[in-house]
């Protein structure tokens, strides 16, 4: 990739309603849609914010992009290094404090669980895993810190996963 490469991406919310209400009564209910991608995602503030809690929130879409951006780029420097990966799940969970200034998210662990094909030494697969971290879009555009906790599963070579 050149160095002088730019990538954008774009966003589209939208929200109908009135605030005329007052803070209490205004809908937090909205859309949101990245286009060229033709999915629209229905959204709302935090439960804790007057949102609901059957959309997702902003903080959730943060944690979610961690969570894909580290899964992505694991798999690519695995790919990269011959270590077949079968499976990866990831437990991510984040936390915000109001105690922090500015008010933020101000942790996320990231809790894959990596299965594996083939004797690749644990050793190497925490290499790979960290190496990923350090190349990982989102986590490099966070203010919040970002730690991964990463647990191995070795399959037999070839004979897949079924969970």
């Amino acid at each position: 990739m050149n160095q002088h490469e730019q990538h954008r991406y774009r966003a589209h919310c939208h929200w109908d309603g009135s605030t005329a209400a007052g803070y209490a009564a205004y809908s937090r209910e909205h859309r949101g849609e990245c286009p060229p991608a033709e999915a629209t995602v229905h959204l709302s503030a935090d439960p804790a914010f007057r949102g609901t809690h059957e959309r997702l929130n902003p903080e959730q879409l943060v944690v979610l992009a961690a969570s894909s951006c580290q899964l992505l780029s694991f798999l690519a420097m695995a790919a990269r290094a011959g270590v077949d990966v079968r499976r990866y799940d990831d437990a991510a969970e984040a936390v915000m404090s109001h105690a922090a200034e500015p008010i933020g998210l101000t942790h996320i662990w990231l809790r894959p669980r990596i299965v594996v094909s083939g004797d690749t030494p644990v050793e190497r697969l925490h290499a790979l895993v960290e190496q990923a971290h350090r190349e990982c879009y989102i986590a490099n555009s966070l203010r919040c810190e970002v730690s991964v906790r990463p647990t191995f599963v070795h399959r037999p070579g070839g004979t897949g996963d079924a969970g």
